[in-house]
């Protein structure tokens, strides 16, 4: 393999898969970004059943090459068939479901307020308003969600969704399966009747750099690392023409456990935490990095069975495992740590591919607060912080030491300790953007109602969802046509409504 290229590994055997992919010229990336530019207009104007239908063929598309990308999907990121097979599903389901947002016509958000000579504090012209496509858009693909979160991931299809062209920037992890993704793509838009330069894949981090710095690209949605989506965001903002950057960067995703969830259901919330932060091999933006038990919790036994015992795959790359040893193995030398289940040095000389032990510490409050690097910065794979507080009013004190998060997670008795539950429910509420309740983060429903974001170091725009309907709202923006007449409306616009989708009419609110 040469310096300009990607090149899957086995992480279950270290060994290359497939052939290298070349990295992507800048010449290249600028002639695909071109071609995105031309293809914006037509992709905009579709109908929107038209658009609807893009969605809907690559979805059926996708499934109708499920074998095959679960088998390359598995040689290249050793996450096995089944939880492949689940993430391929998803990813069929987010696409259908920003199709089934496309045919309703809700997400143009059409705003109609009528002439009115009469209004104060001065007649009002005819205002309309709708919401249109940004441009050309660039998403970085996730490297642990070769699927849901990369190249025909919620991004593209939020995107897509919007009336946006997607390049996509492979992640090397799995490069194979990204070159595989972007021919299925593009083939399904090419028979459903999607304009040249729709979508494109280019690999190589120098194309990234160059991607986002191109004055085509007119958005930027990325999930990664912090440093990396933090260099990225950097370079989006210092452009002379700045463009948003929806960036997914890294969450410790506090879980607060209370003297009477311990004492009513403590084995469980031990069983149900470490099968959290194991799951994926502990590769998930939405592991719980931060457990908070009361001081004398007891159940320190428990806790260490359930780590030893916990059955976890390799993980997705040696870059990701390697970090892993040297920010699992840090958190130990750390003052007031003691180590719960050690980290195995030797699990990254076993010759096994990439694989990867769990393990766990644990540390007083006051301790995290005193020396918060590294114990508050996010170690990607099976390792966790047991936190124990002596007090509601220090474990306040503590959370409010905390990063922001993509979640928060609260178990307790809300009937004898309902204070401390408002307490900290109103907490959670300021500082993530999702909250669970007896239960564990992991797990993203893709529905209406989701919001995937959070404060920095989260995302870097916590207004925005990555899944969900809402994800589409980061690639759109609004127009309002004033004393335009109807002929020369956009069809969402016109007064007949041929469109036939929701729109408001005369707010009863507006002066």
């Amino acid at each position: 393999m040469t310096a300009n290229a990607d090149q899957g590994m086995n992480p279950y055997t270290g060994d290359p898969v497939g052939s290298p992919v070349l990295h992507t010229s800048a010449a290249e990336v600028d002639r695909l970004c071109a071609a995105a530019t031309s293809a914006a207009p037509e992709l905009a104007g579709m109908p929107l059943t038209d658009r609807a239908g893009l969605l809907r063929s690559i979805a059926a598309a996708l499934e109708a090459e499920r074998d095959a990308i679960v088998a390359l999907g598995d040689a290249e990121t050793g996450l096995g068939a089944t939880r492949l097979s689940s993430e391929l599903v998803r990813t069929r389901v987010q696409l259908e479901m920003f199709a089934s947002v496309v045919d309703d016509g809700g997400f143009l958000d059409a705003v109609i307020d009528l002439p009115d000579p009469a209004a104060l504090p001065a007649p009002r012209p005819d205002l309309r308003r709708m919401l249109v496509p940004l441009g050309p858009v660039a998403v970085f693909a996730a490297s642990n969600f070769p699927l849901a979160f990369s190249v025909a991931g919620g991004d593209t299809a939020s995107a897509f969704a919007a009336g946006c062209p997607v390049v996509v920037k492979a992640h090397p992890s799995h490069p194979g399966l990204s070159a595989l993704t972007g021919r299925i793509v593009r083939a399904a838009l090419d028979a459903a009747g999607a304009p040249a330069g729709t979508f494109a894949v280019v690999h190589g981090e120098a194309a990234g750099r160059t991607l986002v710095r191109h004055p085509a690209i007119t958005a930027v949605g990325f999930t990664g690392s912090l440093a990396g989506g933090r260099a990225l965001f950097d370079l989006a903002s210092s452009r002379p023409d700045p463009i948003p950057f929806y960036g997914e960067l890294g969450s410790l995703n506090p879980a607060v456990v209370t003297p009477g969830a311990v004492a009513a259901r403590g084995p469980q919330v031990v069983t149900g935490f470490v099968g959290s932060y194991t799951l994926g091999t502990g590769q998930f933006c939405t592991k719980p990095g931060l457990l908070f038990l009361p001081a004398g919790h007891g159940l320190e036994p428990l806790l260490a069975d359930a780590v030893s015992s916990a059955a976890v795959g390799p993980m997705l790359n040696s870059r990701i495992r390697d970090g892993y040893q040297r920010g699992s193995s840090g958190l130990a030398t750390v003052p007031g740590v003691r180590e719960i289940v050690a980290v195995s040095p030797a699990t990254a000389a076993e010759g096994n591919g990439f694989a990867a032990a769990p393990s766990l510490v644990a540390v007083s409050a006051a301790d995290l607060r005193a020396n918060p690097e590294p114990l508050l910065e996010e170690c990607f794979g099976p390792t966790a912080v047991v936190v124990e507080y002596g007090s509601a009013d220090e474990l306040v004190e503590t959370l409010d030491a905390l990063p922001g998060s993509l979640t928060a997670t609260l178990h307790a008795d809300p009937d004898s300790e309902a204070p401390l539950v408002r307490r900290l429910l109103d907490r959670f509420a300021q500082g993530a953007g999702r909250i669970v309740w007896d239960g564990w983060p992991t797990g993203v429903a893709v529905t209406a109602a989701m919001h995937h974001g959070g404060p920095w170091p989260a995302t870097t725009a916590p207004l925005h969802t990555s899944v969900g309907v809402s994800a589409i709202r980061r690639f759109i923006r609004p127009v309002v046509y004033q004393n335009v007449p109807d002929a020369l409306l956009p069809e969402a616009l016109q007064a007949a409504n041929p469109l036939g989708i929701p729109r408001q009419v005369n707010d009863p609110n507006a002066g």
